[in-house]
């Protein structure tokens, strides 16, 4: 695609190319490729590495942590059905912000440089390429690093004992809505809820991408007025 003079060459590294679009970039990055083969991002053999992420990476490494947030608690003298309600409700939270992240930052509209390339490395990459399963769930390398603030964060709010399962409950929460997410693009599922939920989020992929931030539910689409008006029989081939 040729905007305000730059060509991006798809044979090429992407990353470094894409902030060259300036404004036509949002055009762009809503522009579908599908295809099950996913673009080259940098010219680093290790930076290229740590873009890419099998989906079954996500359970494997954060369940473990999860169970030991949850014992945590546990320990420090809150009974089984006490945890249990603070892990669920850490779940209920993190549905608001998978929302809030998805709506505010992964779709903020950018035109600099910079911005540009950020962005297409948060989430831009996946609306050009949705059929990248490498790049379909978060790096463990990233979520480390945004888990401590959400730590301390909830520890502030929270109390000693209650931190530890609450922080396991928005962890459990990410777990779900990624792995959700990358069934919904890779599976074939043929009952409700999931087969609502698939065409509910290819509706946003290829339809109405300015709609339908939820993943794992539609609830605070409803909530906020940001559900479709329709959704059509959109399909992934």
């Amino acid at each position: 695609m040729v905007a305000q003079g730059f060509t991006v060459d798809l044979k090429k590294p992407l990353v470094f190319q894409v902030g060259h679009l300036g404004e036509a970039y949002q055009e762009w990055v809503h522009q579908p490729i599908v295809s099950k083969e996913g673009p080259r991002f940098f010219q680093s053999d290790f930076w290229e590495f740590l873009t890419r992420t099998v989906w079954w990476a996500v359970p494997t490494i954060w369940l473990p942590v999860v169970c030991y947030f949850t014992s945590r608690s546990i320990a420090m003298g809150h009974t089984a059905p006490e945890v249990l309600a603070m892990v669920l409700f850490g779940v209920f939270i993190w549905t608001l912000l998978e929302y809030m992240l998805h709506r505010f930052l992964f779709h903020i509209e950018t035109k600099s440089y910079w911005a540009n390339t950020a962005h297409y490395l948060i989430h831009g990459c996946h609306h050009k390429h949705p059929m990248d399963g490498l790049r379909l769930v978060f790096p463990p390398a990233a979520t480390a690093i945004l888990c401590i603030p959400l730590f301390y964060f909830i520890k502030a709010l929270a109390t000693q004992s209650t931190t530890p399962a609450l922080f396991a409950g928005g962890l459990l929460g990410y777990v779900i809505y990624d792995c959700t997410h990358y069934y919904l693009h890779h599976g074939q599922p043929s009952k409700d809820p999931a087969r609502g939920l698939k065409k509910y989020h290819l509706n946003h992929h290829f339809r109405i991408q300015d709609k339908g931030f939820g993943i794992t539910s539609s609830i605070w689409d409803r909530i906020f007025g940001t559900l479709p008006s329709a959704i059509g029989s959109t399909k992934m081939r």
